[in-house]
């Protein structure tokens, strides 16, 4: 008796009407899809003989799962397989439209208790540059954030900036407390 091996389904339509991300998201909704299914949604349609979830698959183990698709340039992602200026546009616009919906509400604004909570407010944007930022997390009476401002923006390895500019756009926005941040491109937690 001989094994024959599945044909590879290779266009969305091919599926089982169930296993289709659009009605999945329909069904049981969006958290229930894979990253994989969720940037076939954006894509739409593969190219020849690699359907929407299959390009979806092979984007995040190109680029390391959704944080390097976040890190990586427009450019890196155009010259990926199937995708052009427009598909690219849409998976950047889309993580994009992610991290501002968790700025967008003034009364859900977050609360910084801890170097935790204020390091969970910046890791996943500036885990992404490419030289070094630095920024201050401004905050009201309660600890809430009122906005985070870009200070200065320096080289691969420094950053460097007069102290009265770190307090200027506190004073500005009568902000009752300031927290400094800064990233490592390099990725190293501790300068040299």
């Amino acid at each position: 008796m001989t094994e024959t091996n599945p044909q590879p389904i290779y266009r969305i339509m091919d599926l089982h009407e169930s296993d289709r991300p659009r009605e999945r998201l329909s069904a049981l909704g969006p958290q229930a899809l894979t990253n994989a299914e969720l940037i076939a949604i954006l894509l739409r349609v593969g190219v020849k003989g690699e359907n929407a979830v299959a390009m979806g698959q092979r984007l995040l183990k190109t680029f390391g799962g959704l944080l390097g698709l976040h890190r990586a340039p427009l450019s890196e992602l155009k010259k990926q397989h199937g995708l052009g200026e427009a598909k690219a546009a849409q998976i950047k616009a889309a993580i994009e439209l992610g991290r501002r919906l968790t700025l967008e509400s003034p009364e859900e604004r977050p609360t910084v208790n801890s170097p935790a909570d204020a390091a969970a407010l910046v890791t996943y944007e500036m885990s992404a540059l490419e030289q070094e930022h630095l920024r201050v997390i401004l905050l009201d009476r309660r600890n809430r954030v009122l906005e985070t401002v870009e200070i200065y923006k320096g080289s691969v390895n420094s950053s460097q900036v007069r102290v009265g500019e770190i307090f200027k756009e506190a004073i500005r926005k009568n902000a009752s407390a300031l927290i400094v941040v800064h990233n490592h491109p390099s990725g190293a937690p501790r300068s040299m």
